[in-house]
């Protein structure tokens, strides 16, 4: 059985790691380089950060500030924010990175998706959704674009034919608010792509990573939980493997 990961999702702006809520209203973390250090000493399975000055403000990525984490990271790193082309990746890559995350680049050439997977191989390259829930419809949200008229189910299996070997799904909703996971947005998506399903956006308490899991995600991505909550990233896998969930626990030395 494939074991289900537990994965911090966090901003790189301004040189420090932030979370946002409703992607607004900026909540410092700390450094990236001590942040990752952290992490490495706590039970998580993966790291996504994603360079929103590079995303949105076209100031290039970081590729500085990612090595550094990079050096820093015992585990496998995601990172998004401005790739715009394959030399993106190539750069993002060699300076340590094991997959790249990519949003608005998707949107606007799906076949940038297959050429990358081409070269890098899918397992690489993730794709990221955003999507807002309006009027009860689930539309998909874009930060340089705004409300975009695509179902996101329909994108993500874009994305999947394209060769994208994960989709990283965000509620905007739900996202930083600790109301939990957006339920119908999952099940909208649940046994209908053959590629993992990382969802992020909403988790306060590890009762909402049991729910979200049982409704079809992969993996859960997070970020409030593990720095203003009283739930360590142990604590919550053990809640879920107490729920029947297979995740990696790594045994405590006595």
């Amino acid at each position: 059985m494939l074991k289900h990961r537990l994965i911090p999702c966090v901003l790189l702006k301004d040189w420090q790691l932030v979370k946002s809520i409703q992607f607004g209203s900026f909540r410092t973390i700390g450094h990236p380089t001590t942040t990752v250090r952290i992490y490495n000493a706590r039970n998580v399975d993966e790291l996504i950060v994603l360079d929103i000055d590079a995303g949105l403000k076209n100031e290039g990525i970081n590729i500085e500030m990612i090595s550094d984490m990079a050096d820093e990271c015992f585990m496998p790193l995601t990172i998004g924010g401005g790739i715009g082309c394959v030399d993106d990746i190539y750069k993002v890559l060699n300076a340590g990175a094991d997959k790249v995350s990519m949003n608005s680049k998707a949107i606007e050439d799906p076949g940038f998706i297959k050429e990358a997977a081409y070269i890098f191989g899918s397992q690489c390259i993730v794709c990221s959704i955003d999507v807002k829930n309006i009027d009860g419809r689930y539309i998909t949200y874009n930060k340089k674009k705004g409300i975009i008229d695509i179902d996101p189910l329909t994108l993500a299996r874009e994305y999947e034919y394209m060769g994208a070997g994960e989709i990283l799904l965000t509620s905007v909703d739900h996202e930083g608010t600790q109301r939990g996971y957006d339920l119908g947005l999952l099940r909208l998506f649940k046994d209908r792509l053959q590629i993992p399903i990382i969802m992020n956006g909403g988790m306060g308490n590890p009762g909402h990573g049991v729910d979200a899991i049982r409704n079809g995600a992969d993996a859960l991505a997070a970020a409030y939980i593990f720095h203003f909550s009283k739930y360590t990233p142990a604590e919550i896998k053990k809640d879920l493997s107490r729920a029947g969930i297979s995740v990696r626990i790594i045994k405590e030395e006595h």
